[in-house]
């Protein structure tokens, strides 16, 4: 069953998240990483293309393409084996007109180039995803502090499963461990340049989220 906020307001801040059918993996190989991120930086677009013809074929760079003023601004994003969180806001009201909704199209964009180029690659057919995308609406600052540093950690549970119940073990190794996962902007807000860098606005995080150092988030994940 979906879980999502009745109403994707404009200039609110939100929590977007799915997963794979049944808790299957939704990246397969390190290609299938570099196109989802690649999307999250082309589809964030009013205008319309096919990955496959713009970027590919004219042997593009996918974050040097042009691709027009974008629907929302991304704030902090993460890819897992079977699942991605998102945090992102709108401002977009001028295009808010029969039903068009920014953040709604973003998503719709990204899921669908995502899955035409999944189902071609490993020669499937159907959903991929466990239904429409979940929002959560982040209205409060201790939540925002929340969810910034959830995302963030979130790949430590790749080498400690249990990091969210019973607290992270070894803060130096999961350092280590997150300054080298890149796909997520991690990276992008702790010292590292990068191409993949150009997904984020972070002009849009809010004053009271900017983090000094790595430790601000496994503080913040124990609200």
């Amino acid at each position: 069953m979906s879980i999502r906020d009745k109403n994707l307001v404009l200039d609110e801040y939100y929590h977007i998240y799915n997963r794979g059918n049944d808790k299957k993996e939704i990246f397969l190989d390190e290609e299938d990483y570099d196109r989802f991120t690649k999307l999250l930086y082309v589809c964030n677009s009013k205008n319309n293309f096919v990955f496959r013809d713009s970027v590919i074929r004219n042997k593009i760079n996918a974050f040097d393409f042009e691709k027009g003023d974008p629907l929302v601004s991304i704030l902090g994003w993460v890819l897992m084996p079977n699942h991605f969180h998102i945090i992102l806001v709108s401002h977009r009201s001028d295009l808010c007109k029969n039903n068009y909704n920014p953040i709604t199209e973003f998503m719709r964009k990204v899921s669908t180039a995502y899955v035409m180029y999944f189902n071609k690659k490993y020669n499937r057919t159907g959903s991929l995803f466990e239904g429409k995308f979940k929002s959560k609406h982040i209205a409060e600052e201790n939540y925002f502090h929340y969810i910034f540093s959830y995302v963030h950690l979130n790949p430590i549970k790749l080498i400690q499963k249990d990091w969210k119940e019973k607290g992270i073990s070894d803060k130096n190794k999961s350092r280590i461990f997150l300054t080298n996962y890149k796909y997520s902007s991690f990276q992008d807000y702790f010292g590292k340049e990068r191409n993949i860098g150009k997904i984020l606005n972070k002009e849009m995080i809010p004053v009271y989220l900017i983090f000094n150092n790595i430790d601000d988030l496994f503080k913040h994940i124990n609200l």
